[in-house]
């Protein structure tokens, strides 16, 4: 059973899952733009293009023209990724300006002049509007930065421009497409364009995959940058609760949202990670960070595995997908072989337990966050829930051509947060999935980190049905509020699949540097093709 928020979560109270099928895979059939793959800044990380613009044979203007020709090649036409929802008319100005600087000053730090793609929920206040995918967001662009923009923009990163999503970061319908809006339309996944690129992170995982810019920025509620990134083949980090700020971000849950970074190394990522994390006097839960943030990228090692104690997750959480489970005991090797000590298996206790009162929760903290989000935004059409339910029935054809809005509706229904069956729920999953699941199962076992596949591979797009969704093993994580990162373990058919290690509370720091050595191990993510339909290379 399962519910998308923002990505897949599964929920068994909602909705039965589909099976994705089986059969003989069909001969592999290039996209026209295939060649396009070829690219000048193909897969550079942001350390090579610092070199490059240090030695001055790139400069912040030329990257952000590079990218930018390739978003129109790759995004706007050819295999038509639909994963940039609007270009930031003010990047190349931007980048003239941080050229100047770096020939003045010097340059700030790792992400001067590095081109960046941001989810369409993420405010900024420039010419871009911020959305979430829905016409109803429509209009005046917000009257200040989200936090974590205003920490990318001191850091000398080039805002490139705003990615498509899972509509409202997935949380309208119980029958969701992920990675469709009614503004952006479809976003497909690059390594097979038949293939879901999930969410609701759907347009930064597949635009980063496929080289639209250097690093990428997400938010997750509940698998919406864990599952993007896994099955666009990325390294994804799902930061603690408060690591990094909310402020400015449209909101599902005040207790589980989180923006955090999408890229294609774990270095990448930590460098993101870098920027972003910090104390947000707007966003209360980051006071409780200033113990926990350090430098993410110190550390990264290639031994960092030795002697790490890591405990395989399975029940629910392997099983639903035979593909990823061929993918993931071939990671366990290899982490044997890197030297870690693992314990298999681990049952991690009350998994499952809470999944009815997850909902319940995201539910409550939904209207009433959405509607506080709403009112401090100048100009738009909607003030309230109860307004966006309307002019989406009014809207029918544009905004609910495919699925429905189940969950505003149920949402809309629910009382202020101080009800009792509010408070309970909230108590309920915190204490299950968090002190009495991950902590309890890391102390039973003295593990450093659970792992567990992300995610199935990519399913199908359906338009009819709906997501053919599997399993996920974000849930524990998200209730929680705990950190976890994804890296890629490998290929089925073409398509990658993601391995996830799982902490406790502020634990980024190890888990990066264990997603690091495996990275340095494996070497397994591979480039998307571009592909019409992606099997065995």
């Amino acid at each position: 059973m399962r519910l998308t928020i923002g990505a897949g979560v599964v929920l068994a109270s909602v909705v039965a899952a589909a099976n994705c099928g089986g059969g003989p895979a069909p001969p592999v059939s290039s996209s026209p733009a295939a060649s396009a793959a070829s690219f000048e800044l193909e897969e550079m990380t942001v350390d090579a293009l610092q070199e490059a613009m240090s030695a001055g044979r790139l400069t912040a203007r030329r990257i952000a023209e590079l990218y930018l020709a390739r978003i129109d090649a790759i995004d706007r036409s050819g295999p038509k990724l639909g994963s940039v929802i609007e270009i930031n008319p003010d990047a190349l100005s931007i980048a003239d300006v941080l050229d100047r600087e770096r020939k003045e000053k010097g340059a700030r730090g790792p992400l001067h002049g590095i081109p960046v793609l941001i989810k369409d929920n993420i405010d900024t206040a420039d010419r871009m509007m911020t959305t979430a995918g829905s016409l109803a967001l429509e209009g005046p662009a917000p009257d200040r930065d989200a936090f974590v923009v205003t920490r990318l923009r001191e850091a000398g990163a080039v805002i490139l421009g705003k990615t498509n999503l899972s509509e409202w970061a997935n949380f309208r319908s119980t029958k969701s497409v992920s990675g469709w809006s009614a503004r952006g339309g479809l976003v497909r996944n690059p390594y097979a364009l038949d293939r879901n690129a999930c969410g609701s992170s759907s347009g930064t995982g597949a635009a980063i995959s496929a080289n639209l810019a250097a690093v990428g920025l997400g938010t997750e509620t509940d698998g919406s940058i864990v599952c993007p990134s896994a099955v666009n083949g990325l390294v994804g980090i799902k930061p603690t609760v408060g690591l990094a700020s909310r402020a400015g971000i449209v909101p599902i849950s005040h207790t589980q949202d989180t923006p955090g970074p999408m890229t294609r190394t774990v270095r990448d990522a930590a460098i993101v990670l870098n920027a972003i994390a910090a104390i947000d006097a707007r966003d209360a839960a980051t006071a409780a960070a200033d113990r926990h943030i350090t430098d993410y990228t110190r550390d990264l090692s290639p031994g960092a595995l030795k002697g790490v104690r890591l405990g395989v997750m399975r029940g629910r959480f392997t099983g639903y997908s035979p593909p990823a489970d061929r993918v993931f005991e071939d990671a366990i090797g290899r982490l044997k072989a890197l030297g870690a000590e693992i314990v298999d298996p681990v049952d991690l206790p009350n998994a499952g337990a809470y999944d009815d009162s997850e909902l319940e929760v995201l539910l409550y903290e939904f209207k009433a966050d959405l509607n506080a989000y709403l009112a401090s935004r100048k100009g738009l059409r909607v003030k309230t829930l109860a307004d966006v339910i309307a002019f989406n029935a009014a809207q029918r054809d544009k905004e609910m051509p495919h699925f429905g809005q189940e969950l505003f509706v149920m949402a809309e229904k629910k009382g202020p947060l101080t009800d009792k069956a509010y408070l309970e729920a909230l108590a309920k999953g915190r204490r299950l999935a968090g002190a009495e699941g991950i902590d309890q199962a890391l102390r039973t076992h003295r593990l450093d980190a659970l792992i567990a596949p992300t995610v199935s591979p990519a399913w199908t797009i359906d338009l009819v049905n709906g997501d053919h969704y599997l399993g996920s093993s974000s849930t524990p994580g998200a209730v929680a509020g705990y950190p976890s990162i994804t890296v890629p373990a490998g290929m089925t058919s073409g398509l990658p699949v993601g391995i996830s290690f799982i902490g406790t509370a502020w634990s980024e720091a190890a888990l990066i540097r264990y997603a690091y050595a495996f990275e340095q191990g494996s070497k397994a993510r591979l480039a998307p093709r571009l592909v019409t339909t992606g099997y065995d290379r």
